[in-house]
């Protein structure tokens, strides 16, 4: 039992300023959100209408949870349930591969294993620390609610289901790292389940059945293949069923019993899927160092590419579905107007999507960085660097292929976005407002870029926890700021939110300079201090 607490204890003390904004994160905006919900959706009447709009227009509820009536607390968790669970869950699997699979890459789980601790101990810690990080950020989530008064039966039900979804999803992680080589592999695995079973439970609720008075939906038997679906079934504030979230708990500790067996199935440093064989000889791109971090990142910045392509083909294929809906219930309207700051309804839904295309594109760039901290982690930086390669040059190449990843991105969307209108027969006067807020969306994803590079420099061991958790915080601001009645100062401090549009038809050019000025600012200190910088281990 000491192997096991001092193998807890080292987790715990690794993971703790990570975990405390985390969890304090996810419980904050559960507060927000009521804030906000209360302010700007003060009446029966006026939830009641955005209840209506969103059942009639299935794109709202792809983006949100299941409707379960005009409650304060109901319509507060349909707002933004899927987004406190999806945060738990982005929190158990970076959680569950860095224990398991990162420290089999270092090294230290073998070294660890040939102790009386053995190789399933560690494994139990980290299970145990996820299911413990879990049960903070629920109870953290829960007193939130109650903290405004809301009824203790639901407030506790939140909670619990927030929970209990990222305890799903530490399974998973745990399940990746047995089953993928690297690190990195198992993280894009789990992340890739993450955002899939996201989307799912968003069909699902899409093409459920509505009440006859709008204002509640049966999600359809999609949503039901989704941890995401199950947590938003426990109708917080409304039914109060329990049982959906006591799945999601058990079978989260379902995997982690999968994963101990798997562990005990396989060699230290294997996994179960196995990797493509190396080129006899390498290629012309590999001659330089830029060619070598494209060659490390490609995979991750492609997948990013073909999120921006789908985020581009709906942005113009629905803004017409959403334009008609608009005409019939003015809440749309609304909805979108407070999301998108002005302009018509069309360029209203352009905006919008273009937004979350601007985290996307934010994604990319800071998993590109902080794979030079996995690099540098890893050891394999050093060779690299003890060849006439300076510190500069290095971190400068990184730099490149994750600007190069932004364009790529948003490329891809105004690509998916031309077809949604050819697909369409749309107006082809759109592609104005999609290549402004595109081109303003890649200003602004270079914020990112420049501000986590600033942060590998000045604290390395501080770059993947940190520049994640800027990404969801802006992703917070710049969705649901406006929506739950944030500061106009508030929400204008992600960088997503004050990025160019088009409203009717002038072009808002406000916040470029700032943007422009934070990005070369960012880039050009990090990378002066990068020439003084010694490399920093894992630890």
């Amino acid at each position: 039992m000491s192997r096991f607490r001092a193998l807890l204890a080292q987790r715990v003390r690794r993971d703790r300023v990570q975990l405390v904004l985390w969890t304090a994160g996810t419980a904050l905006l559960a507060y927000s959100s009521f804030v906000g919900v209360s302010e700007s959706y003060g009446t029966e009447q006026d939830r009641t209408s955005l209840l209506a709009a969103a059942l009639a227009n299935p794109v709202i509820l792809l983006f949100r949870g299941l409707p379960s009536g005009t409650d304060e607390g109901a319509f507060m968790v349909f707002l933004i349930f899927p987004w406190l669970a999806f945060l738990a869950a982005m929190m158990s699997t970076f959680l569950a591969v860095r224990h398991t699979r990162a420290e089999e890459e270092t090294g230290r789980a073998e070294v660890v294993g040939a102790t009386p601790a053995g190789r399933l101990l560690p494994a139990g810690a980290t299970a145990v620390e996820g299911l413990a990080a879990n049960a903070v950020l629920g109870t953290l989530v829960a007193l939130a609610y109650l903290a405004v008064g809301l009824p203790v039966e639901g407030s506790l039900l939140a909670g619990f289901a927030v929970g209990a979804v990222g305890v799903t999803f530490l399974g998973v992680g745990l399940v990746a790292a047995q089953l993928m080589r690297t690190a990195r592999s198992a993280n894009s695995l789990a992340v890739w389940i993450t955002v899939g079973t996201l989307v799912l439970a968003g069909i699902g609720n899409a093409i459920g059945t509505p009440s006859d008075d709008l204002t509640r939906m049966e999600s359809s038997w999609l949503t039901w293949l989704s941890p995401f679906g199950w947590g938003e079934n426990t109708r917080a504030f409304d039914e109060n069923a329990w049982w959906p979230a006591l799945v999601c708990l058990g079978v989260g500790l379902a995997l982690a019993v999968v994963s101990l067996a798997l562990t005990s199935a396989r060699d230290v440093g294997e996994g179960f899927v196995a990797e493509r064989h190396g080129r006899e000889h390498a290629s012309a791109v590999l001659s330089s160092t830029t060619g070598l971090v494209w060659r490390l990142t490609r995979g991750a910045v492609l997948g990013w590419a073909v999120g921006g392509l789908l985020t581009g083909l709906l942005s113009t294929s629905l803004a017409s579905i959403v334009a008609e809906v608009g005409a019939s219930n003015p809440s749309v309207e609304q909805i979108l107007d407070r999301i998108a700051g002005g302009g018509d309804i069309t360029q209203a839904t352009v905006t919008v999507f273009f937004t979350m295309l601007g985290i996307l594109a934010a994604c990319a760039a800071v998993q590109v960085v902080c794979h030079a901290r996995q690099e540098e982690a890893h050891g394999t930086a050093e060779p690299v660097l003890a060849a006439p390669v300076a510190r500069v040059r290095w971190l400068a190449d990184y730099l490149v292929v994750a600007l190069l990843a932004i364009v790529l991105v948003v490329a891809a969307a105004v690509v998916g976005a031309a077809a949604g209108i050819a697909g369409q027969d749309g107006d082809w006067d759109l592609m104005r407002d999609v290549l402004v807020t595109g081109g303003g969306q890649v200003v602004a994803a270079s914020v990112f870029l420049a501000i986590t590079a600033l942060i590998f420099v000045i604290a390395p061991r501080l770059t993947i926890g940190l520049g994640w958790t800027l990404v969801l915080l802006a992703m917070t601001l710049g969705l649901f700021g406006p929506l739950f009645g944030f500061p106009e100062w508030v929400t204008n401090l992600s960088p997503v939110a004050v990025a160019p549009v088009v409203e009717g038809d002038d072009v808002d050019l406000a916040g470029l300079w700032w943007l422009v000025a934070a990005t070369g600012a960012g880039a050009a200190l990090s990378l002066g201090l990068m020439q003084r910088r010694e490399l920093a281990p894992a630890g």
